[in-house]
Parts: structure tokens; C-alpha cells; sequence
């Protein structure tokens, strides 16, 4: 009698190694050292969905298939079975044909005879397909907690819901959550190349009523699992004839309805059915797999809760961020413009959420006088409802202030004093209140399309990029000031903030950006350094070259999309582009003298003539143009030397002043010979749909208007200003002042 374990020599030859790994029903996967695969046997290919013959080293076996958020895992287990030691754990896969599957894996070292461990022997099965399903289900729901614990919004947690129930644990899976008292189906997922008929199972978006005393039905009014482990031998309500046939058609087996339940509220449902349309050991579900269902249910129903609140706290952020900022912005002559705002991914990995999108960058467009254009951009440090907050003060505060149309740098050198007005009042080790201001870059430009004149000043900001002649360089500008709020004690705003003008050429654009365009966080899956500063300007500028031809819209959409890698901080850009053609305008000065009125009223005719401008919106426009050229001419005229009194610290000076006779003192000529030399400026500009009328003088007063009594003869030609013209106003010039108005071309 042979000892156990004899053989004949046919049966020993049936029995080598590479025969039993070939009979084996689980993946054995051998690697080098390195991670080059040495190794795998049949069902190692029907496990993972790819084919690799044996000896290749064109792939690495620890990283087959596994998703992107397992490397690192990967990483560690091959660390440990390197050194000797054994590793096991469960893996999601992404198999060849896209499907995920989750694989129990063992790992144990490969070893020389020497005893030198030369590589990693792993072996693999689908979880939950063998007599370990206790054992595999920890492993397993740990995984799926931490996969749906990563999604933060509805559609992508559904999504990934979806792809770790299909195929592995079912053919079919349907969820549907609750929109008020309405149940809308917002999952149909089932095995791959199979999607069902029309008027069949409920598509995407309807609204689901079960009927009274279906499995669904019961599972939503008792708030449990229900399980239909064999539809032959159970009979339900079906909530349509068609929905009957298909399941029939597909030969529907079994299924699981667990409801999504969090905090004692039902969210929905989640259904989860087998068919004839796979081949499985077992097509029926049991106990097991309902208590299993269960428990991911209940990972689903949290995850979808937190999502759900999520998105209603992105809403609320994003409907705060966007009243913050412009609606929409207006039409301007000779300038196109396009702005796009977006808030940054929210922090969730530091533990931080929606709040981390709402931000402090702006931007805004302002009608200004005559059709001049103010152009701002600002980003306040930090992110945040304190931020978004801050910000909105200050965009409220600029605008205010340049409708005083003064000069940029004091616009800026207002802004800053009022930066530190809004400081949140804090308290130092002493216990004293001091102001800590937020610290703001801003830059802030006017426009005048008809000169071309762009001045501005720049407190810390970047420099908007400048696209012409097919080229993308930075705006040069020479003097940048401190951001707002970090200006040193004892300096003046005005010390800092500095006004430069460049004029833009036809056609010319402007690129106005926060740091969020160009700061990203490098995508997940590059595994690449941050680029340096100048390489993302470099990637930026070389993609609006590509795009300086386009519109407007495009360049922003180009510029948005330039710099590779996921935003780190909320984003906004503007670009403007001016006029390729050149805007009416007609200037001329005349004699400050009364009989000039009628002069500049007959040149003013016929240029609104020359320029189609409708009679009575001409006559109009020739009537203010009257008024207000009048009251220059009787103000410079009744205007003499003003009074300068000078003021010593014992008050005014009463008695005559011993001057030398060879100062020259500017102001203090003859009376008749400044008032001979007065004279002002008539300005006349045509629009796309108003004209603009500037009347410049060398008073430094600026008008007002009066109430004027029943019997005076003036103190009105303001007031028919104020009534008449859509606007108009007044501005202080390095020379005096200017006064305009706008009218309208089109009829009312």
C-alpha cells in the first residue's frame, strides 16, 4: 500500500505548481522588488479585467487597477511585506471594463532560498465570495465609509453609491430620495451594456409612487431593510405593466430596499436587485446580505445628509458672494468687457467647509463723468464670511468714492483711511483695544475711450497683463504701493499712492486678476511640484496669446482655464479691450464772454447734426449746453481776486504787510487782467446711445444749485440741468473744474 500523498507519475504531472495556480479560484499575483510584475495566473485576469502575459514588466502589480486614493495604501503594504512582514486589507479596483469591484488581498513576502526576500506574493479574491463574508465585511464597510466620506456633493456621492454596488453586490440599483413629499428617482445604474426600455422601470427625474403594499413601500413605512430573496416564490404589487414584463424579461431574482435614514428623518430609499442578466454562484440574496446592505445604507444616508446640507450651505454662500459683487454690468462706449468670479473648493480635508468658499476678491465697473470708466480689483486677505464681508464695505466705499471723479491715488488713499475705520476693534496682552485693518491689495483704473487715457494706481495688486501686437507682457507700472491697510504710522495715504497714465492702443486688452488665477494646488493625480511664479505666468501668457484675437468672453474663458491644477483660492478676473476705431468728439475754447454763449450753442448744433443726433434730443442737449456755458461765463466774469487772508497764530492780519515789491504772487494781478484772460473749454462727445457735454473753466468752485425766488432772474440753469439730463455733475481738473451732463439720443 502506497503512503498518502503517493502519486502516480501522470497524476504527480498534473500537479506541479503552474497547473494547481492555473486551477486556482483565487488571484495569485507575483512582483519584484521593484513592483514589476512577474506573475499571475488565470483568475488573476478575470479578477482585475486585464491581460498581461506572464514575465511582462510593463505593469506595476500593486497599482493594477487600484484607484488613485489606494496607491498610498499600496505604498505602505508593499513597505511592510518588504520587510518580512505579512499585510492583508481590502482594495477597490477599477476593472478593464470600468466596473469596480472591492478585493480582499494577502500579501507575504517572496523569498531566495538564501532567505533574502526578492519580491511580494499576493493573493486576492472579490470580498463578500467566500465563507469570510464576516470577516470581509468590516474591512469592506470601512472602505465604503471612508470612499463616501470624500464626496461632499449629492450627484458625485449618488455616483459613487452607484459604483460600488454594481456589479459587485447587484444588476440593478435604483435610488430615490425625497424632494419635499414627492419621491424622485435620482439613480438607475445597472450592469454594464444594459440600460432598460422606455416606459418601463422609471427614468432618471420621475417621481416614484409605490404602490400600497409593495416591499418598497413597506421598507419606507416601517423604516427598515426589506428583503425579497426569491421573486418565484413572493408575490407583490408592481407599480406598472411595464415594469412587470421587464422584470420578467430580465428574470429579476432578488432584491434589497433599505431606506436612507438620519436623525430620525427618511431621506429616500436605495434599491438594490439581482437578474438573469450575470452569471453569479448564487442569484438570490439572504440574511446576511440584507443586515450588510443595511449598515451601507445607513454610511449612504449620512453621506447624503451631509451633502445635502452642504449644497444648501454653497447655496446660501455662493447667492452671498454673488450680491457682493455686480449683477451686471453695464454697457460702456469704446470698451468691451467681460468678468468672471469663482469661489475656491472648499478646504475639506483641513477640516474646513462651504464657509472656505466665500471669499474677499472683487471686481467692478463704474460709470463715471462723460463716459470715463472706473476700473477696480481687489482681493481681501484670508477666506471666509469676514473676508466676504470686509470686501463688500470696501467695493460700497470705493464706489461712493469715485463719484467724486478724483484722481486714482486719492481714490486709493481714501480707501486705505477707510480700511482702517472698518478694523474689527481687538485686545492686546495688556488688555487694550487696538485695531488690527484687514490687509487689502486693490488696483484702481479710469478709462477714457475717446483720449485713450488709462491712469490708475496700484496699492500691492498684481499688474493686469497687457495683450497686444501678439504679444502678453505685464503693465508696467513703476510705482506700487502698500496694500491697503499696511501703511506705515505716520505716513500719508497720499505718500504711498501713486497716479501713472499710459495710453492703450486700438483694440489693446487688459487682463485684471487675484491671485487665485494663478495660485492652484496641484491636481491630485499629477503628483508634480507647484509651478514657481514665472512658470505660471509663462503657461498664462503663452494660452491669451493663442487667444488675444478672440472676444472678450473667450480671453476670460481661456485665462480661467490656463493655469493647470485645482483653484486654492477663490478667483476673479476682468478684461477689458478697447475700441479698434476711434469715438466722435468735438472740442473748441472760447473767450469767457457772454457773447460766446451763442457761439458755443451754434457749434454744438452742428455737430449734433453732423452726428444724426435726433432734433429734439439736439435742441435739448443745445439748451443745456446754454445754461451751463452761461453760468461759466457770469462766474468767471462777477469773479474777481479772491480774498487771501493770512492767518498767523495771533489770528488774521488787520494792518498793512510790508512785502517786497519783487515777490510775484500768483492771484493777486489786476482784477480786469485775470478776468480778460478767463476763458473755457466746450467738449462734445457722441456715444452709442447719449452724448456727453463738458464745459471746462478755471473757477475752482464747483456748482450748485440753487432755490431760486419768484422774482430773481437767475439760480435756475442747474436746476433745468437736474431736471432734463439723465445725469450730470460736476469735477475738480489740474486747471479749475468741469461740468456735464448726458443726454440720451433715443427719444423717450
Amino acid at each position: 500500500m502506497k503512503r498518502w500523498g503517493d502519486l502516480p507519475q501522470d497524476a504527480a504531472d498534473h500537479l506541479s505548481a503552474g497547473a494547481v495556480l492555473d486551477q486556482a479560484e483565487m488571484a495569485v499575483v507575483v512582483t519584484d522588488r521593484f513592483s514589476n510584475l512577474l506573475y499571475w495566473n488565470p483568475f488573476a485576469e478575470k479578477l482585475f479585467g486585464h491581460s498581461a502575459p506572464p514575465g511582462s514588466k510593463d505593469r506595476p502589480g500593486l497599482t493594477l487597477g487600484l484607484l488613485d486614493t489606494d496607491h498610498p495604501l499600496a505604498v505602505e503594504a508593499a513597505k511592510q511585506v518588504l520587510k518580512g512582514g505579512v499585510w492583508e486589507g481590502t482594495f477597490e479596483v477599477k476593472r478593464g471594463d470600468g466596473t469596480m469591484i472591492y478585493v480582499r488581498a494577502q500579501a507575504v513576502p517572496l523569498r531566495h532560498p538564501s532567505g533574502a526576500v526578492t519580491g511580494i506574493v499576493i493573493t486576492a479574491r472579490e470580498a463578500m465570495r467566500s465563507n469570510e463574508r464576516e470577516k470581509d465585511r468590516f474591512g469592506l464597510l470601512e472602505r465604503i465609509g471612508e470612499r463616501l466620506a470624500g464626496s461632499l456633493y449629492v450627484e458625485e456621492t449618488l455616483k459613487r453609491v452607484a459604483e460600488m454596488l454594481v456589479p459587485q453586490f447587484a444588476d440593478h440599483c435604483f435610488i430615490e430620495l425625497m424632494e419635499g413629499d414627492r419621491l424622485t428617482r435620482r439613480v438607475s445604474t445597472h450592469v454594464q451594456g444594459w440600460s432598460p426600455p422606455p416606459n418601463t422601470w422609471a427614468p432618471l427625474g420621475a417621481e416614484i409612487r409605490y404602490p400600497a403594499g409593495h416591499y418598497a413601500d413597506i421598507a419606507l413605512r416601517r423604516q427598515e431593510t426589506i428583503l425579497v430573496e426569491d421573486f418565484a416564490r413572493t408575490s407583490y404589487p408592481s407599480p406598472s405593466e411595464g415594469s412587470t414584463r421587464l422584470a420578467a424579461e430580465v428574470g429579476l431574482t432578488s432584491a434589497i430596499v433599505a431606506p436612507l435614514c438620519v436623525r430620525g428623518e427618511t431621506l429616500g430609499l436605495m434599491y438594490l436587485g439581482l437578474s438573469n442578466l450575470t452569471d453569479r454562484r448564487s442569484p438570490h440574496y439572504d440574511t446576511f446580505d440584507r443586515d450588510f446592505v443595511g449598515a451601507i445604507a445607513t454610511r449612504v444616508a449620512l453621506a447624503v445628509d451631509n451633502a445635502l446640507l452642504f449644497e444648501e450651505e454653497r447655496h446660501t454662500a455662493e447667492s452671498f458672494q454673488k450680491h457682493l459683487l455686480p449683477r451686471a454690468l453695464p454697457q460702456f462706449d469704446g470698451l468691451e468687457i467681460a468678468v468672471r468670479y469663482f469661489p475656491a473648493a472648499p478646504l475639506a480635508s483641513h477640516g474646513q467647509g462651504i464657509q472656505t468658499q466665500v471669499g474677499g476678491d472683487w471686481y467692478d465697473v463704474i460709470p463715471l463723468s462723460a463716459g470715463r470708466v472706473g476700473i477696480v480689483i481687489g482681493d481681501v486677505e484670508g477666506r471666509g464670511a469676514k473676508a466676504a464681508a470686509v470686501m463688500g464695505q470696501l467695493r460700497a466705499a470705493l464706489r461712493a468714492f469715485a463719484q467724486d471723479d478724483k484722481p486714482p491715488a486719492e481714490i486709493l488713499a481714501r480707501l486705505d483711511e477707510w480700511t482702517r475705520i472698518i478694523a474689527t476693534p481687538e485686545q492686546d496682552e495688556n488688555g487694550e483695544d487696538v485695531s488690527v485693518p484687514p490687509i487689502v491689495t486693490c488696483q484702481y483704473l479710469v478709462y477714457d475711450a475717446w483720449s485713450r487715457e488709462l491712469s490708475f494706481a496700484n496699492a500691492g495688486h498684481a499688474p493686469p497683463l497687457l495683450l497686444m501686437d501678439g504679444g502678453c507682457v505685464e503693465l508696467d507700472i513703476k510705482e506700487v504701493g502698500q496694500p491697503l491697510g499696511v501703511r506705515a504710522k505716520g505716513m500719508h495715504a497720499d505718500l504711498v499712492y501713486k497716479e501713472e497714465t499710459r495710453t492703450l492702443p486700438p483694440g489693446a486688452a487688459l487682463l485684471l486678476y487675484t491671485d487665485g488665477l494663478v495660485d492652484r494646488r496641484p491636481l491630485r493625480d499629477s503628483g508634480g511640484r507647484p509651478l514657481s511664479d514665472e512658470e505660471t505666468l509663462a503657461i498664462l501668457c503663452d494660452r491669451l496669446v493663442g487667444a488675444a484675437r478672440d472676444s472678450v468672453e473667450q480671453i476670460a474663458d481661456v485665462a480661467t482655464a490656463a493655469v493647470p491644477g485645482e483653484i486654492d483660492d477663490d478667483m476673479a478676473i476682468l478684461v477689458i479691450r478697447s475700441s479698434p476705431t476711434e469715438l466722435d468728439v468735438e472740442e473748441r475754447t472760447f473767450p469767457a464772454e457772454p457773447i460766446m454763449v451763442s457761439e458755443a450753442r451754434r457749434m454744438a448744433s452742428a455737430a449734433f447734426a453732423e452726428w444724426n443726433v435726433p432734433e429734439e434730443r439736439a435742441e435739448l442737449a443745445c439748451l443745456l449746453v446754454s445754461e451751463v456755458v452761461t453760468n461759466v461765463v457770469l462766474h468767471a466774469a462777477a469773479a474777481g481776486v479772491p480774498r487771501r487772508d493770512l492767518i498767523m497764530d495771533g489770528g488774521p492780519v488787520d494792518g498793512p504787510l510790508d512785502f517786497d515789491e519783487s515777490w510775484d504772487l500768483p492771484g493777486f494781478d489786476d482784477e480786469e487782467e485775470v478776468a480778460a484772460e478767463k476763458e473755457f473749454t466746450l467738449r462734445l462727445r457722441r456715444g452709442r446711445e447719449s452724448v456727453w457735454v463738458e464745459v471746462f473753466d478755471q473757477d475752482l468752485r464747483l456748482p450748485r444749485i440753487r432755490s431760486a425766488g419768484e422774482n430773481d432772474e437767475g439760480g435756475r440753469g442747474l436746476y433745468l440741468v437736474d431736471q432734463l439730463a439723465r445725469r450730470w455733475g460736476s469735477r475738480p481738473t489740474q486747471e479749475g473744474k468741469a461740468v456735464w451732463f448726458e443726454i440720451p439720443t433715443r427719444s423717450r
